[in-house]
């Protein structure tokens, strides 16, 4: 069900140990969570893309003390929200954020993003090669960015740098609730903040909305600064992989500036490292590619699999931003589109076209079989990645 990636990634990180598969039927899988539950996994693309946009699965539960769990993080392992007014809070939500979050709006934002790269990479220049693309670039600018654009300070990231990666651990539940504990707190601070003193950010809009209370805001802005860091900080760090151990790759972006959008594309696409696929809860008894999942019972969509099927993508397995077929689920799918995907693309392609015009010998200074990644986390991300030029 695990793609080959073109770097060597452990095998409990490709194929994760959170799923034990015991039944195969081809594009959905009974499988046991790490914490002993059983789950349905969908692997195949057409039914992923349906599903991300089916009012028949959620979030929530009837009973959340009683539904299967995905594995100990607070975040994602156990249902969330009313189970009775989940899909018209969803659908407020979103109406809320897109306009925050709208193409124009993050079009505005690319020249300060372009300058907090270009700013970055001048420190990575100035402390010469080789260097750890992971602690230059891949971690601080989406950081900066979400930091900027939310109205976080700066100066708090290490602090809530450590409650995300606390918040994010699938093993530890008391770690993983106190972290996420330690961002609510923060948050409501930050809105207590952007009442008395609101400036042009996201937060302080939310404030300014109709209907939204503070709990909700600081609730829905720590969400933010989660999402919005964590999620590039890993596409940055899987990026440079893809194009520096691909042969051809990193050289025909040098050659050609405009071929940046493609391989963003590609970038979302083509990782197969995952934590076993985006949870969700039957509202109700459903047939998914003939098998009966009932009320309650937990389905996992597996974006990273559905990304790599063969009947969708040739030749799957190779990075390739030439391909025709571009429809990835990396941003997910119909009411459950990233409305962050344009701040994605826009930082993706900063990073990976100055990177290419600044650095054109650019190359891994280190083996691929030593390249390290995060263990028992939410995302599976690059730890350090030695680079020189």
């Amino acid at each position: 069900m695990t793609a080959q990636l073109p770097f060597h990634v452990p095998e409990p990180l490709r194929t994760p140990p959170a799923l034990q598969e015991l039944c195969d039927t081809g594009v959905i899988h009974k499988v046991r969570t790490r914490v002993g539950d059983d789950a349905w996994l969908v692997t195949g693309y057409e039914e992923v893309r349906a599903l991300l946009d089916d009012n028949r699965l959620g979030r929530s539960h009837p009973h959340p003390e009683l539904a299967p769990r995905t594995g100990e993080s607070a975040l994602l392992g156990t249902p969330v929200g009313n189970h009775g007014t989940e899909l018209a809070d969803h659908a407020r939500m979103r109406r809320i954020l897109q306009p925050l979050f709208s193409p124009r709006r993050m079009r505005a934002l690319r020249p300060r993003i372009a300058q907090l790269t270009a700013e970055l990479l001048d420190d990575m220049e100035k402390s010469g090669s080789p260097a750890d693309l992971a602690q230059a670039l891949a971690l601080p600018l989406p950081i900066l960015v979400i930091c900027e654009l939310l109205g976080v300070p700066y100066a708090d990231r290490d602090r809530f740098r450590a409650w995300s990666v606390a918040a994010g651990d699938v093993v530890d539940a008391a770690r993983s609730a106190d972290g996420l504990t330690q961002l609510y707190v923060y948050g409501r601070e930050l809105v207590e903040l952007k009442r008395r003193d609101p400036g042009d950010d996201v937060i302080s809009d939310l404030c300014a909305a109709d209907g939204l209370s503070d709990a909700e805001i600081a609730s829905l802005s720590m969400i933010l600064l989660f999402a919005g860091h964590e999620t590039t900080v890993v596409q940055i760090g899987y990026g440079a992989l893809f194009m520096l151990t691909t042969p051809g790759e990193w050289q025909a972006l040098v050659a050609d500036p405009a071929r940046v959008e493609p391989v963003v594309e590609e970038i979302m696409r083509a990782p197969s490292a995952g934590t076993g696929g985006m949870p969700r809860w039957a509202r109700t008894d459903l047939d998914i590619a003939g098998v009966t999942v009932r009320a309650g019972e937990l389905v996992l969509l597996d974006t990273f699999t559905a990304n790599h099927d063969p009947a969708v993508f040739a030749d799957p397995e190779r990075f390739d931003p030439d391909r025709t077929t571009t429809q990835h689920l990396g941003f997910g799918y119909g009411a459950r589109y990233c409305v962050g995907a344009p701040l994605a693309r826009i930082e993706l392609a900063e990073v990976f076209g100055q990177l290419a015009a600044r650095f054109p010998d650019l190359r891994l200074a280190v083996p691929t079989v030593d390249i390290r990644f995060t263990q028992d986390q939410l995302t599976t991300a690059v730890v350090e990645l030695p680079v020189t030029w």
